[in-house]
């Protein structure tokens, strides 16, 4: 599996490190990228930059139990949710599971966004190029190539 990993107030890379140990509770042969910090997307401009990462594992729980391991981890670290795409501490959204589509009340997988974000694809593709999106059926390295292209203005 899959998770992109995101922190834009307080210690962030504190905020990250301490997401990371907690995902060897459930997560075997963890691999994680370099972290990325990056500009805000699809929310307020004004909002602090993101430090932005990747982890690849292994995991005996289905999806959505990873799911919710997800969210106690970001209420540990203190996250709160005042507001759609308001500031976090932590942020954990699972990204892929496998080659499992999942579309299931609160749970998307692969993540609906996951293709058209560098934050993410940027990351993924350090760790784990060469991952067949199952929707898509094409690898992490194509999707990077495509969400890189500039997109074409009006005639």
């Amino acid at each position: 599996m899959a998770i992109a990993l995101g922190s834009n107030l307080g210690d962030r890379e504190a905020n990250l490190a301490f997401g990371l140990s907690a995902l060897p509770g459930f997560m075997t042969n963890l691999k994680h990228s370099r972290w990325h910090d990056t500009t805000p997307v699809g929310v307020s401009p004004e909002q602090p930059r993101y430090l932005n990462g990747v982890v690849i594992g292994e995991t005996e729980l289905s999806a959505r139990d990873v799911l919710d391991r997800l969210l106690e981890i970001e209420r540990e670290a203190g996250r709160t949710r005042p507001s759609l795409g308001a500031p976090r501490t932590l942020d954990l959204d699972l990204i892929l599971f496998g080659d499992e589509t999942i579309e299931e009340p609160g749970l998307a997988v692969p993540h609906p966004r996951f293709r058209e974000r560098l934050f993410v694809l940027e990351p993924l593709a350090e760790v784990a190029p060469d991952w067949i999106d199952p929707a898509t059926g094409l690898t992490v390295s194509a999707l990077l190539r495509q969400a890189r292209q500039p997109m074409p203005g009006p005639a």
